[in-house]
């Protein structure tokens, strides 16, 4: 049974340069392990750890690059060390530039996000976390379905305004064996 976790993150504030001032609002995740979908909020984060640390793998889009950081803000050591495979990084490998979750998702799947990071912004100011959590667990389940389909097909598509669909060749096959240790107590 597969121990990887997709995993999404929501916060507080519009996306700025320094993410070690920004402030998460929820963590989506989902567990292949147990098969479930979980919201955590900001007070929550540290039952999420030790089910991270145990995880095979951390799936996300632009993980490394936004929901990592952020959530280092939180985690006593660096999430960063953990296995990961952040497909937004696996696609610019193959294209060299960036492409919206949005748009390979509609490619691939036929569906999208239901709305945006700004959209979850305002419903924070607005203290309606149910909305943050829909649309967050929202993203989580396209972010698995897409990684599913790069499995399952070896490759992942986009809409070229010139050429129309384009294959991004992808092989999210885990690449190295992991042992799992629990990083955050305190030695």
């Amino acid at each position: 049974m597969s121990k990887e976790v997709v995993f999404d993150i929501e916060t507080q504030s519009a996306a700025g340069f320094d993410y070690k001032q920004m402030r998460a609002s929820v963590v989506g995740v989902y567990f292949y392990e147990t098969d479930e979908y979980v919201c955590y909020e900001e007070a929550e984060l540290p039952k999420l750890w030790p089910r991270l640390e145990r995880a095979d793998r951390l799936i996300g889009y632009n993980s490394r690059s936004f929901d990592i950081p952020i959530l280092n803000n939180y985690y006593p050591g660096d999430l960063g060390k953990l296995p990961q495979l952040d497909i937004l990084e696996e696609i610019y490998k193959t294209l060299g530039f960036r492409l919206k979750l949005d748009h390979v998702a509609q490619t691939c799947l036929g569906i999208g996000k239901s709305a945006n990071g700004l959209q979850a912004v305002e419903w924070w100011r607005q203290g309606e976390i149910q909305k943050i959590k829909d649309y967050c667990l929202q993203d989580v389940k396209v972010t698995r379905e897409l990684y599913e389909y790069g499995r399952k097909y070896g490759a992942l598509a986009y809409e070229d305004r010139v050429h129309g669909r384009k294959a991004i060749p992808v092989d999210f096959r885990q690449k190295q064996a992991v042992s799992s240790i629990n990083l955050s107590l305190g030695f």
